[in-house]
């Protein structure tokens, strides 16, 4: 597979180029805002083709195109690629809203092309190993999950993520979107309604930089979440508590690693997993779905609806609310 670059980001240049060229695939062509960022960006991860349009790139030789501008870029850039008939890989959230999301994932259906969200979590051995304990029933039927994601947002990645709402900054669509997609993949259902409250001021100016909220499933599973930019000591984590049991993972929220202990009463039984590249299996399961076979670890629907939980979240926080989660009509 042959790829272009939309955003010349941090995570980008961090984890996905070497995702995708230990799959055997190609990075041509690299986007940004400015031509120096894009030609400097080119230089360090020896892509050849450097520029600041995306026509420009879409019309290189690229099968695929990976999008991990700022947010409010994501709808107008990824409906370029696919008019273009490119795949389209993009990072959370797909959009700043509901409609554009559902837009971009059903033309990207409606021309063939496959579309993926780079939700990361999902395709770690721990996250995995937690839904399998899940599936198979080894805390009995699922009363209650936590989320504690609250942390300390490194100032690398501070910039418009704590001052500007228009490009989609807050601890809502950079973290809740993680924490639903996550919990949606444990529990294989939907949350039906939220309540919440959100903080902001000791990082976020105009934007929440903390928030907190619960979750309504239709199990009548009930999910309590923590999300935070301020939280610098918490740590991480996920629980689920069940009939029989219970999962307490720590340390799972970031990385491809922590710990996982199940606990029936007194006994506490370690889960072992093999650590695996989140990013890497990300890639190979994109290409494998372009190839015909399989889908992305999460697709197109996967980005609509952790959208939409987060912007419930957002309602409910804002208004003070119990807020039903509109999915659209995917």
């Amino acid at each position: 597979m042959k790829w272009g670059l939309i955003g010349a980001s941090a995570i980008a240049g961090n984890t996905m180029i070497d995702a995708f060229r230990r799959n055997g695939h190609e990075v041509l062509s690299v986007q940004s805002s400015g031509q120096s960022r894009a030609d400097e960006f080119a230089a360090k991860h020896m892509i050849p083709h450097a520029t600041t349009d995306v026509e420009d790139l879409l019309g290189q030789d690229v099968d695929a195109v990976y999008i991990s501008s700022t947010n409010e870029k994501h709808f107008p850039q990824a409906m370029a690629a696919i008019r273009a008939g490119k795949h389209v890989l993009c990072e959370k959230p797909v959009a700043m809203n509901l409609g554009d999301a559902v837009t971009m994932v059903k033309a990207a259906e409606d021309a063939g092309l496959v579309f993926g969200t780079n939700h990361h979590l999902r395709n770690g051995a721990n996250h995995r190993a937690i839904r399998d304990l899940i599936r198979k029933g080894a805390i009995g039927e699922v009363l209650s999950a936590r989320v504690f994601h609250a942390v300390y947002l490194p100032q690398s990645l501070q910039g418009w993520r704590i001052d500007n709402a228009g490009a989609g900054g807050g601890v809502i669509l950079d973290i809740v979107v993680h924490d639903a997609d996550t919990i949606r993949f444990h529990l294989g259902e939907d949350p039906v309604q939220v309540v919440a409250q959100s903080t902001s001021g000791r990082l976020g100016n105009g934007v929440e930089d903390s928030v907190m909220s619960v979750w309504s499933m239709p199990s009548g599973v009930q999910v309590q979440t923590h999300e935070s930019f301020t939280h610098a000591h918490a740590g991480n984590g996920i629980e689920f508590h069940g009939t029989e049991g219970s999962i307490i993972a720590r340390g799972v929220m970031q990385k491809p690693e922590g710990e996982i202990v199940l606990r029936r009463g007194d006994e506490v039984t370690p889960v072992a997993f093999e650590p695996e590249d989140l990013y890497e299996r990300s890639a190979r399961l994109f290409g494998e779905a372009v190839a015909g076979k399989g889908k992305p670890a999460a697709d197109g629907r996967d980005g609509i609806a952790s959208l939409a939980v987060a912007l419930a979240v957002a309602w409910a926080a804002e208004t003070g609310q119990r807020t039903a989660v509109d999915y659209g009509d995917i």
